[in-house]
């Protein structure tokens, strides 16, 4: 049938057994459904702790492939990471902030490069990865934004210069201000 359809041969009667018609069910029947569906969900537990590991072990190996780069990469961010997780997690930012006991607000904050994580964010994120993704890794990820920060933010500089009084110095090396006498009583 898929070929036919695809010549576009397709029969009325076809057309109608593709289409799925919704039944009432009996009490009973409805029971009986809900019942197989909680069996099914109860077999897939393990499947979704193992598949949970190799998200998180997925996760870590990337983290640990951009930090061996050492060169920042503001596309490559704690928020990015924790995002990705969190979607390859299939699981809702609101239910995910409840997991690591945090408020929702600052997680879409976190996740949008707005603040960086207050300290024990990665040790919250490896307890609820069950350790497969350690509080260093979260860590190195923000260490890498701060250094990148302190190092080129030209801005931050100039606004924290006029906290800092450096000494002026004359041709003789003394401190200008100061008479030579007084340097020597020290």
């Amino acid at each position: 049938m898929f070929n036919r359809k695809l010549n576009g041969k397709v029969t009325q009667a076809e057309l109608d057994g593709d289409v799925f018609i919704g039944v009432e069910l009996s009490p009973a029947e409805k029971k009986e459904a809900a019942r197989e569906l909680a069996e099914y969900r109860a077999s897939t537990k393990l499947t979704d702790k193992v598949g949970d590991s190799l998200i998180q072990h997925h996760i870590r190996a990337r983290i640990d492939t951009y930090i061996a780069t050492k060169k920042y990469d503001p596309a490559m961010s704690f928020g990015y990471f924790l995002k990705e997780y969190i979607d390859k997690l299939d699981t809702k930012r609101k239910d995910f902030a409840e997991q690591i006991g945090i408020d929702e607000t600052l997680l879409s904050q976190l996740i949008n490069g707005h603040r960086l994580p207050p300290d024990y964010l990665p040790i919250r994120l490896e307890i609820q990865s069950d350790k497969n993704i350690s509080a260093w890794h979260w860590y190195k990820l923000v260490a890498m934004e701060k250094e990148h920060y302190i190092k080129t933010d030209q801005e931050i500089r100039e606004k924290q210069r006029k906290y800092v009084h450096v000494p002026q110095y004359d041709k003789d090396g003394t401190r200008k201000g100061k008479s030579k006498s007084a340097l020597v009583k020290r």
